[in-house]
């Protein structure tokens, strides 16, 4: 069955002078536009393509890679708005819309955005929503603390950053909890540290705590050899000195300096 909004591995049906005809099955043909094609594809081929509506709103094939595919997370940048919506560069030549209604804000051109990729029941056109949390599972997680997961993030707190985790499940990360400079829209690896009984995730940035100290003691060492075999700072130097030199808490600076 044909994915739209997803990559598929579709039959090359006969070569016209724009382009190739792939089987769509139910769908029909789906033309590969000539400007993808090469001399080596022919008939009988099959050859993997993404789908999507063009301009005119009919099925259209591309060997081009978009940013996101349907059910994605994806941050995004909007190129311009009308009375309809935003429209974001997603990597294809028709943009990709979010109607007023799944805005969370009014979008502005030239900002980018955390959205979600969905394929819209009624019309089948592929459209984006900003409102995220409708697209999160809500379920308990079937995660536990001490496991490393992906880390979308993608809005500044008061408490913290809020994250996609797995691209399933809502989390935090406190801003105490970090010690490096983080930006919406990034993806970042991080460790669970508490599962909240509403199935909320609070995590810590990077690997579990062991992979941590591994790595920082790796690290205090490198740094010691460069300063000559002798460094200022030890368990008495402020949290903020041992911040900006091994973007590590003191707690974990202290542990290694002393095992």
């Amino acid at each position: 069955m044909l994915q739209i909004g997803k990559f598929n591995e579709l039959e090359i049906t006969h070569r016209v002078d724009f382009g190739l005809y792939l089987d769509g099955g139910e769908e029909g043909e789906i033309l590969l536009p000539l400007r993808y094609a090469t001399q080596d594809m022919k008939p009988g081929d099959k050859i993997n393509a993404f789908i999507y509506r063009d301009s005119e709103d009919r099925l259209i094939a591309t060997t081009e890679k978009p940013y996101a595919h349907v059910g994605d997370f994806a941050f995004l940048r909007v190129n311009a708005t009308n009375n309809v919506g935003a429209f974001l560069d997603w990597g294809l030549p028709k943009d990709l819309l979010v109607p007023f209604r799944e805005q969370k804000v009014r979008m502005v051109p030239g900002r980018s955005y955390t959205v979600y990729v969905y394929l819209d029941d009624e019309t089948q056109r592929i459209v984006a929503s900003a409102k995220l949390q409708k697209f999160l599972d809500n379920k308990i997680p079937d995660i536990k603390a001490g496991d490393e997961v992906k880390a979308r993030i993608y809005q500044r707190t008061e408490l913290g950053y809020k994250v996609i985790v797995n691209d399933l499940f809502s989390g935090l990360i406190y801003h105490n909890e970090i010690f490096s400079e983080v930006n919406i829209g990034e993806l970042h690896h991080a460790t669970v540290k508490t599962v909240r009984a509403d199935g909320k995730i609070d995590l810590v940035l990077g690997k579990s705590t062991r992979n941590r100290v591994n790595d920082l003691a790796d690290d205090i060492l490198d740094y010691i050899e460069e300063c000559g075999g002798r460094i200022s700072l030890n368990d008495s130097s402020s949290p903020e000195e041992i911040r900006e030199t091994f973007q590590c808490s003191k707690k974990d600076f202290t542990f290694n300096s002393c095992s």
